[in-house]
């Protein structure tokens, strides 16, 4: 279905259109003017230790005595006292009547709490942030003696930012005026899409009955060419949505979404209706065979709505409500990318042309890092876009050893050598390819050298796990020959790395001996994290705190994405998410079992590899709440579950007899010998 397939049956079905349209609009602008401007104020409070630091101090049994350690457990007991149906009680007789929220300050490693509240009322937000940064001191107190914990190893608490002038937030109201209208718009489509294929299923029922209609007796004129009118299909949108994720910085998102609002996740949820209308008026169906991964997507969104209600029923705050909309919109993309990829694809050489682009893509993204290098800068913080807003997701140029670590277009270093080590596999199938021997070498090779040589530069241990992992699932499958002129070059990889970039190869070594001896400042806070989940996942074991809650900016970065999992969706979310990549790795051994030419067989170890790689490095970063390392992932599951079908097909269809000999080439018949 083109687009101007899509606006005539918008015209068509104006009676739906109209009405629902000027209803948003309406609701819309009444929301405008009825909604009242919030007003927010912002304090800090730190804490301090106490003045026996000098000395070995006790700990009484209780953390938070632990004078001289680390008070972010201590700050953490605070936060969460501070959130109790007590405190709020409790500040509610005091005056202190609007929303409020105490959650660790943004980008602070230490003990430093953010406390905000936000009202409609200026004068009485600034004296209501007033009144609960001097509870936070009394309940620090009220804690320590409870706990009888000497005066000399008390720990202190001090205002940092004393309460601010309170200043205006109008993003909520905006959100609200933006749903509403997105909400009428969606509703007018998608009943005027429901309503065309209900009409269509009649005609094709009076069709099978004899009858004709009249505008459908005549032939009728060939169609005009251009843009509107060209047939739209999954690879194209799915191009779309490759070109905005990879061209268009990370952090950069409409202002009413926030940070899943990027244009790359817009698109895909615009690709989403667009196949939902093709598919409600009988222009295509779902390819057959491809059914698992949306099955397993069924999974995960059970789990992300059971936490979304867990959430709505615990009394969470207005950020946490927030994080979880933002959750079900980034869900929705999800699915988009999923459904589009398997069902919407429904040839072979189309779904070739999509894994061909992903390469392409991945590799100008590999060489945008490649300038972040060596230049020591990212480009991606030069980019401005009219209509666009930073949402803080972007982390600027980062140091690790002497040596800038890059980050191209994505959120994070660790997001470009994740993406990168996803992508690797693809580009090493298609440089073998032999249907691709036409290209020439340079054009095969250049994305596996520019997107494996981009892996070490982050200096991170994500990526080297990532290149790891694909060495040892493609490389032992391949000839000897093959297997050890790759062995062989890898290492003299090594070794050019080594004299042109001296330094790296001992920087990214330091880094697995650190881990190893445990040494490391960075996995030893990883491992305090790990504890630091426990209680979290004990008040709500099976459903978690609710999808896209557990923000740092109200809690703490847990670096690992079965850690966030279990926090936010808890154990069904878990199995869920385990089940996606566990579909992942079926879906390549089932494509390698089934393959009849060695070139599907070392595609479908192109995909074992790609999950095995987000199932390990998944571990190592919170990977789903990087938009463009998700956004792969998911696009992989279902090309993955689409080029399953197509295998499927083909290993069930008879195969082709073969062509009747020639004339010439007839075969006489035997004579037998006479005795």
């Amino acid at each position: 279905m083109s687009l101007a397939d899509l606006l005539a049956v918008m015209r068509r079905r104006w009676y739906f259109v109209v009405p629902l349209t000027l209803l948003s609009l309406l609701a819309g602008g009444y929301l405008y003017r009825t909604v009242p401007v919030s007003w927010e104020s912002q304090s800090s409070v730190t804490l301090l230790d106490s003045r026996a630091t000098s000395e070995l101090p006790p700990t009484f049994g209780n953390p938070l005595s632990n004078a001289g350690g680390s008070l972010v457990v201590t700050a953490d007991v605070l936060i969460r006292t501070l959130q109790s149906g007590a405190s709020a009680d409790e500040l509610r007789s005091r005056g202190v009547t609007d929303p409020y929220t105490v959650a660790f300050a943004a980008d602070a490693d230490g003990p430093l709490l953010g406390l905000s509240v936000t009202g409609t009322d200026r004068a009485k937000v600034l004296r209501e942030t007033t009144t609960l940064t001097g509870f936070a001191g009394e309940q620090l107190t009220a804690l320590q003696a409870a706990s009888k914990v000497p005066p000399v190893y008390a720990v202190q608490s001090a205002p940092v930012v004393l309460p601010q002038t309170p200043v205006p937030r109008s993003k909520s109201r905006y959100q609200g005026v933006a749903a509403v209208v997105i909400a009428g718009l969606v509703g007018a489509f998608l009943l005027s899409v429901l309503a065309e294929g209900v009409a269509v299923v009649r005609r094709r029922g009076r069709a099978l009955a004899g009858y004709v209609a009249r505008r459908h007796r005549a032939r009728p004129p060939e169609r005009p060419t251009g843009l509107l009118v060209r047939r739209l299909d999954a690879t194209t949108v799915l191009t779309g949505y490759l070109v905005l994720a990879f061209l268009v910085p990370s952090n950069l998102t409409l202002p009413a979404l926030g940070g899943v609002g990027t244009p790359a996740n817009v698109f895909a949820l615009l690709g989403l209706l667009w196949y939902l209308a093709t598919w409600l008026g009988g222009r295509v169906r779902p390819a057959p065979g491809t059914r698992l991964p949306r099955v397993a997507m069924c999974g995960l969104a059970a789990a992300v709505l059971l936490s979304y209600l867990a959430a709505a029923t615990r009394g969470s705050s207005h950020a946490e409500v927030l994080g979880a909309d933002r959750g079900l919109i980034g869900l929705l993309v999800w699915v988009a990318l999923v459904v589009l990829a398997s069902a919407g694809i429904q040839e072979r050489a189309r779904l070739e042309t999509l894994m061909r682009r992903l390469v392409v893509l991945g590799t100008v993204v590999a060489l945008i890092g490649y300038y972040d290098f060596f230049a020591a800068t990212n480009i991606a913080d030069s980019i401005s876009i009219p209509g666009l807003q930073s949402s803080g997701a972007g982390s600027g140029a980062m140091d690790r050893g002497s040596f800038t670590r890059p980050r191209s277009t994505t959120a994070h270093p660790l997001e470009f050598g994740g993406t990168l080590a996803l992508l690797v596999p693809f580009a090493v199938h298609q440089a073998f390819d032999p249907v691709r021997r036409h290209a020439g070498a340079l054009r095969r090779w250049a994305p596996v050298a520019i997107m494996a040589g981009a892996l070490p530069l982050t200096v991170s241990r994500t990526s080297i796990i990532g290149a790891f992992i694909v060495i040892l699932v493609m490389v032992p499958r391949w000839k000897p020959r093959r297997r050890w002129a790759a062995l062989g070059l890898i290492l003299g990889s090594v070794a050019v790395f080594k004299v042109i970039i001296p330094g790296l190869i001992g920087t990214i070594t330091d880094l697995f001996a650190g881990f190893l001896s445990d040494s490391d400042s960075s996995t030893r806070a990883r491992t305090v994290k790990y504890s630091a989940i426990v209680p979290y996942l004990k008040e709500h074991p099976w459903s978690g705190r609710g999808f896209g809650t557990f923000t740092p900016d109200l809690y703490f970065f847990t670096d690992n994405e079965y850690m966030l999992i279990l926090a936010e969706m808890g154990l069904v979310g878990l199995v869920a998410f385990l089940a996606l990549i566990v579909t992942g790795i079926h879906t390549g051994g089932a494509v390698r079992r089934l393959a009849r030419t060695e070139s599907d067989r070392e595609l479908g170890q192109a995909f074992f590899a790609s999950a095995l790689v987000a199932l390990v490095t998944s571990a190592t970063f919170d990977a789903l709440s990087f938009p463009m390392y998700a956004g792969m992932f998911f696009l992989v599951l279902g090309a993955g579950g689409s080029y399953l079908g197509f295998v499927r097909r083909a290993a069930s269809a008879p195969p082709a007899p073969a062509p009747p000999p020639a004339a010439s080439e007839a075969r006489l018949p035997d004579l037998a010998e006479s005795r």
